[in-house]
């Protein structure tokens, strides 16, 4: 699922962040032989995502310690669900417990507004997939997150495909001359994408052979319009502020995808806890 040293660098790095030289709070009162048991639970309803990385966050304090997960990733929970239980030394699980809220946190909630969101669209053809306006270095677990709620991706980087913006159209000198460069210089193997601002762009982005049309910010009715007009000929999608938009109509008008980077960018996390059991210590 994701390259375990990457993870293991990503958590060595969040540990370091947070732990600094020592928990100082834990350190001065947990006896060192102490032992507890807790159970993970939501807050609120949700999707689950995260937990293989939360189980990998306590390995890294401890090796011994155990995380019993009863729910998977995809799973959908209510308010008060336990989601996982976790045991072992105390210390390690108090050190472990703020970064392992954090990760199942934040991408619980993504998959959770990505499952909201494609649960709008349903009966229609499009699709929502997110965009690169991800936290730097969480892309490949936050974009993992909306798949697991259901969305698709979209680039994961640079390198993934053309996506000529109105920024490199204006510096190109024009649509037909960006995507007329790019057909000499990027290997045949990509799909060539252009942003379109209206339907006479769109026209001219057909004309030099798009193969997928950006619709940025058109109303619903200018979205229907170009979708008839670029009937088939390439794939279309739906972008800019979708997160404020009525999806159904948006999907209705018959593009393929609707881009939304607010599935990443201000997703809000969801609410989990870890609670100690009573009388855990020593156990």
């Amino acid at each position: 699922m994701f390259d375990n040293n990457e993870l293991r660098e990503l958590i060595a790095r969040a540990f370091s962040e947070d732990v600094g030289t020592g928990d100082i709070t834990t350190l001065s009162t947990i006896p060192r032989d102490a032992r507890i048991s807790g159970r993970f639970i939501a807050k609120e309803e949700g999707v689950l995502c995260g937990i293989d990385i939360a189980r990998a966050v306590f390995e890294y304090a401890d090796p011994a310690i155990e995380l019993e997960a009863l729910l998977r990733d995809g799973d959908s929970f209510g308010a008060g669900d336990v989601i996982a239980r976790v045991r072992g030394r105390a210390i390690p699980v108090l050190t472990g417990e703020r970064l392992a809220l954090n990760f199942l946190q934040r991408l619980s909630g993504i998959a959770t507004r990505t499952r909201a969101e494609t649960e709008k669209i349903k009966g229609t053809k499009a699709r929502i997939v997110d965009t690169r306006k991800t936290t730097p270095g969480l892309r490949v677990y936050e974009k993992y997150a909306v798949r697991v709620g259901g969305g698709g991706n979209h680039r994961f980087n640079l390198a993934d495909g053309v996506l000529i913006k109105d920024n490199h159209i204006r510096a190109a000198g024009g649509i037909a001359k960006a995507v007329a460069a790019a057909r000499l210089r990027a290997p045949h193997t990509l799909k060539i994408e252009v942003e379109t601002e209206n339907l006479a762009q769109v026209a001219e982005a057909l004309e030099a052979g798009a193969d997928i049309v950006m619709l940025d910010n058109m109303t619903t009715q200018a979205m229907a319009e170009a979708v008839s007009l670029i009937a088939g000929r390439a794939l279309v999608e739906a972008s800019g502020n979708m997160d404020s938009r009525d999806l159904y109509e948006v999907a209705a008008t018959g593009v393929d995808y609707i881009s939304m980077g607010a599935l990443t960018h201000s997703v809000r996390a969801l609410d989990i806890s870890l609670r100690f059991d009573e009388g855990s210590q020593g156990a």
